[in-house]
């Protein structure tokens, strides 16, 4: 790293400079990015973090940027964030993994094809990952093999360099390897989250992640030494992040500041200060966000930006600290994850970060199989049911607030809530606006269940978006009548549960929910609806409320439904409802064959409906 740390640190920044570049001189763009990395476990963001020197000299040079945020803590999700510049939840692009890829937006490709249409050879290695059909023309390349150097003399490129050596997969070892392999950081001395069990496992499941995080340092001193080698230091704009956070538990998939905050270093070499906000070595506070960054490549090279993107450039001419310090939200959001299903938003202003969990009732521990490979996850399950965990470690198991209010400064950990708190009141309901505006804008292609996006809005989102839009601003409304008191909201709830409209009376029903035995006065017509309704997952919803309060053991009438329903998507958002009864102690049991099933839904072993059939049947 001499050579490199030689180059980079003789790199000065000119401020102000020329008002563009020449288009048959324009900067080659790099991104390099390490998977499933917060900012949390990097030395130069966080004090538990770890040294990654590569990394620390590439800052020393270029830009620091403290805050920007994932609008996805999950990779498939963020990836088509970062590959369209949009928001997933406004694309249809907004679960991991997809049950069918969804177009682009009318009017929009995947924003490398516009680099490679301008002259940019455009190039990946490897991964992928998207929610969306891929158009022929977004890369030159795209494999384990592609690489910039296959581009043509003199021509731009644009290349991403994945390092997968931090992904979770990483972190599955099994309890003799963990007692075997002995970990190039200290176990003993390793400072952990407070929402975390003090335990050797946990400890070294840091201590391995943080070794694979310096491994991963290695490998990004290798190839910016090789592109040193071929003198392209001073005539590439380099971008280093994160894929989204982290992988410790309560991190991926989960949207607290560890699943969704990641690190964002940019170099930008002398011949094209002018496109950077501040010099060398300097730290930007400022928020950023995953959908500006096609945009941000798009504005460094001199291409105009289409209007269907959601983002906006940080980086480019025109572009000044005062422009960043106005971008003061930052919005993301959890849905499905393979086949644990929520539906969580949140808004973050400033210090303060507001989160609404719209199934408030379901725990954040509900099971998701591949989580539950890693032996800390396991291992807090376990001290949870065995009553070891204290107040902070065990709130992960336990029923959500509806709203959750965290000042980020003082608690950066998001494990004190201010959403009840009457000085913070004004910040709560400012957030809750701004945040229920920004859904209903979208509009939030969620509040309709996946399985009737995937039939009826599959094929254009967007547009399907649109034309459902008043009836998602009249979901979402229906959904917040949770945060009112029951009495309040009892005259509301009722009309939902008897519209016309089948998904008016599934989110009155997960409203109900949400009050439990406060809503006894619909418990009639929710036996009613769980008999009769004609659609199958308002019945599941039904008899997920009725169970919920102990009315009934809804067994055999879950088989029913499962016998029924046509759609692998929606047996499995009907065996989520199961998951949480089952996982609620509730004293049911469920027993569930697989041939209920159509076989071609069972035929991979990692399918969400096999996956949910094996915690089903065997919950110990």
């Amino acid at each position: 790293m001499k050579g490199l740390a030689s180059i980079l640190g003789a790199i000065i920044f000119v401020l102000p400079g020329p008002t563009g570049q020449l288009k048959d001189d324009r900067p080659n763009i790099l991104w390099l990015v390490t998977e499933d990395n917060s900012k949390h476990f990097m030395q130069l963001y966080d004090s538990i973090g770890v040294a990654m020197p590569t990394l620390e000299t590439l800052a020393k040079t270029g830009i620091t940027f403290k805050n920007m945020i994932s609008q996805a803590p999950v990779c498939s999700v963020a990836r088509s964030i970062i590959i369209s510049g949009c928001y997933p939840n406004r694309i249809g692009t907004q679960y991991h993994r997809h049950t069918e890829l969804v177009p682009m937006p009318d009017g929009l490709d995947m924003f490398p094809a516009y680099l490679r249409r301008a002259g940019y050879y455009t190039t990946n290695n490897s991964k992928e990952d998207y929610n969306i059909v891929k158009g022929d023309d977004v890369w030159d390349e795209s494999s384990r093999e592609a690489s910039y150097k296959n581009r043509k003399p003199g021509q731009p490129f644009f290349h991403v360099q994945n390092f997968g050596i931090s992904h979770e997969g990483q972190l599955h070892f099994s309890k003799e390897e963990m007692e075997e392999i002995q970990t190039s950081n200290d176990v003993e001395n390793i400072s952990l989250f407070p929402y975390h069990p003090n335990t050797r496992t946990f400890r070294y499941t840091y201590a391995k992640l943080f070794d694979q995080h310096q491994k991963a340092d290695l490998q990004l001193a290798q190839f910016l030494e090789e592109l040193e080698k071929e003198d392209l230091l001073d005539k590439t704009i380099i971008f280093y992040y994160g894929d989204h956070g982290g992988v410790l538990p309560r991190s991926k998939g989960y949207i607290y500041e560890s699943g969704l905050h990641v690190p964002l270093i940019v170099h930008i070499p002398e011949k094209w200060s002018h496109l950077a906000p501040s010099g060398p070595g300097s730290s930007i506070n400022d928020i950023t966000r995953f959908i500006d960054l096609a945009p941000t490549i798009l504005h460094l090279a001199g291409i105009d930006i289409p209007e269907e993107m959601d983002g906006r450039p940080f980086l480019g001419i025109n572009i000044t600290i005062d422009d960043l310090e106005k971008r003061e939200l930052v919005f993301s959001t959890a849905d499905r994850f393979d086949e644990k299903i929520d539906l969580v938003r949140s808004v973050r202003q400033g210090r303060f970060k507001y989160i609404r969990n719209y199934q408030a009732f379901l725990p954040d521990d509900l099971h998701n199989f591949y989580r539950f490979r890693m032996l800390a996850w396991k291992e807090w399950r376990e001290l949870n049911q065995e009553g070891k965990l204290n107040d902070v470690q065990s709130q992960f198991f336990q029923a959500r607030p509806v709203e959750q209010l965290f000042d980020l400064e003082n608690d950066p950990h998001e494990i004190r809530n201010l959403a009840g708190s009457p000085e913070h009141r004004a910040t709560l309901k400012s957030l809750r606006t701004k945040l229920q505006n920004h859904l209903k804008s979208l509009p939030d292609l969620s509040f309709i269940p996946e399985s009737e996006f995937v039939k009826s809005g599959i094929e254009n989102p967007v547009e399907y978006g649109q034309r459902q839009k008043k009836q998602i601003r009249k979901l979402i409304d229906i959904a917040d009548l949770s945060l009112q008191p029951f009495l309040t909201s009892k005259v509301s709830i009722e009309k939902a549960l008897n519209a016309r409209s089948p998904w008016e009376r599934y989110w009155g029903l997960i409203t109900c929910s949400h009050y439990g035995s406060e809503a006894k006065d619909f418990y009639q017509r929710a036996k009613e609806m769980a008999e009769r309704d004609p659609v199958l997952l308002v019945r599941a919803r039904a008899l997920e409320f009725l169970a919920l309060c102990g009315q009934i053991d809804p067994a055999d009438k879950f088989i029913q439904i499962l016998k029924n329903t046509s759609s692998a998507t929606e047996a499995s958002q009907i065996l989520n409802c199961m998951t949480y009864l089952e996982q609620a102690g509730i004293g049911l049991d469920f027993t569930i064959p697989i041939e209920l099933f159509n076989p071609t839904w069972t035929q991979n072993p990692n399918s969400h409906i096999v996956r949910r059939l094996e915690f089903l049947n065997n919950p110990g």
